[in-house]
């Protein structure tokens, strides 16, 4: 089969579009027939090396995938030759007091498509028969490969960890993310008040048109003290931050009293110097998200096939393209989701 692997940790020039032996399934796996697979910030940090990460090379990246499947391993009964699905881009062990609980993103073997394990960059993938969901023809495959990462992670974000309610203010920053796109989504469907930022006004104008009720160009103005102009001075109830050292002060100068921010990255650095007293005084709480469990997504995907969600896909690029698409999302040049067309 053909895939977009790289043999060493490095720049864009390391990426490889070359043949690959086809994976076959074991007993509770599958084969799938990958018609797309999205692109996350994730594949980018994999490929230049992630502090303490060892990976066996070649190494083929991505972590969101969609398709069809081409076989089924022993055992396997809830999935069939044929049907459309995505893939979950967690794995957990299932067995496990996490797991069984529910929390499988605390699983000690949680792991991720394109980190851990071989990734969705290639013309086949093999899965647990319980990381792959059926869909229907609802969405274009390419649609659906936009979905799960960002829409899990924002979800848990927003819903299970940020308790976001309707009526409530909520600041997402870089709106032209997948991830952000994905959270203004989420937050409207919640019915609640969006405010967003971004670096160019072309992405503030898409982000209206998703949903977004006010629009900071951080360029051009410092978004805390907007937030509080545009919350008459109260800040706001919830903050998604995935940013990090240039977004947290002024994060915490426009939460409002109780207000709660929810982290999943730090895409600006992984370092940020805190001041404790808002804490205590104005009685504000963080909270590290991770992703999400698979209760999280199985209410996501219900959602995208009610119609309810919908991811916005970019650009569309062939897995032979896979660079190109990379460099696009460094250069920060999209609005929603870049994604591969097997």
């Amino acid at each position: 089969m053909k895939a977009v692997v790289f043999h060493e940790h490095g720049g864009i020039e390391k990426l490889s579009y070359q043949d690959v032996p086809t994976p076959r399934p074991g007993p509770g796996e599958v084969l799938i027939k990958l018609r797309a697979a999205a692109l996350n910030h994730l594949d980018v940090w994999v490929r230049q090396g992630l502090s303490g990460m060892k990976l066996a090379f070649p190494h083929i990246g991505g972590s969101d995938g969609a398709g069809e499947i081409a076989e089924v391993g022993e055992g396997v009964r809830a999935l069939e030759k044929g049907q459309r699905v995505v893939v979950s881009p967690t794995l957990s062990c299932g067995q496990c007091s996490e797991c069984l609980d529910g929390r499988d993103n605390l699983c000690p073997d949680f792991r991720l498509f394109g980190l851990q394990v071989p990734g969705t960059y290639a013309e086949y993938l093999v899965a647990p028969a319980r990381s792959v969901f059926p869909v229907s023809d609802a969405l274009s495959f390419e649609e659906w490969a936009a979905v799960p990462l960002v829409f899990l992670t924002s979800w848990n974000m927003l819903v299970a960890t940020g308790r976001l309610e309707a009526g409530e203010t909520v600041l997402i920053h870089a709106a032209g993310s997948g991830i952000g796109s994905a959270a203004i989504v989420i937050a409207k469907h919640l019915g609640a008040r969006v405010i967003t930022t971004a670096g160019s006004d072309w992405k503030l104008e898409k982000a209206k048109a998703l949903g977004a009720d006010e629009t900071i160009n951080y360029k051009t103005d410092d978004f805390a003290p907007r937030v509080k102009q545009l919350t008459d001075g109260a800040g706001v109830d919830l903050i998604f931050e995935h940013i990090g050292p240039p977004t947290w002060p002024g994060d915490l100068a426009c939460l409002a009293k109780g207000g709660r921010m929810v982290v999943c990255g730090a895409t600006g650095g992984p370092r940020v110097e805190l001041d404790v007293a808002p804490f205590y005084r104005r009685q504000l709480s963080i909270h590290g998200c991770y992703l999400g469990t698979r209760g999280d997504l199985e209410q996501v995907l219900e959602l995208v096939e009610q119609g309810a969600l919908r991811p916005v896909v970019d650009t569309v690029f062939t897995l032979k393209e896979a660079a190109a698409a990379q460099q696009k999302m460094l250069d920060r040049d999209f609005f929603g989701k870049l994604v591969l067309r097997m």
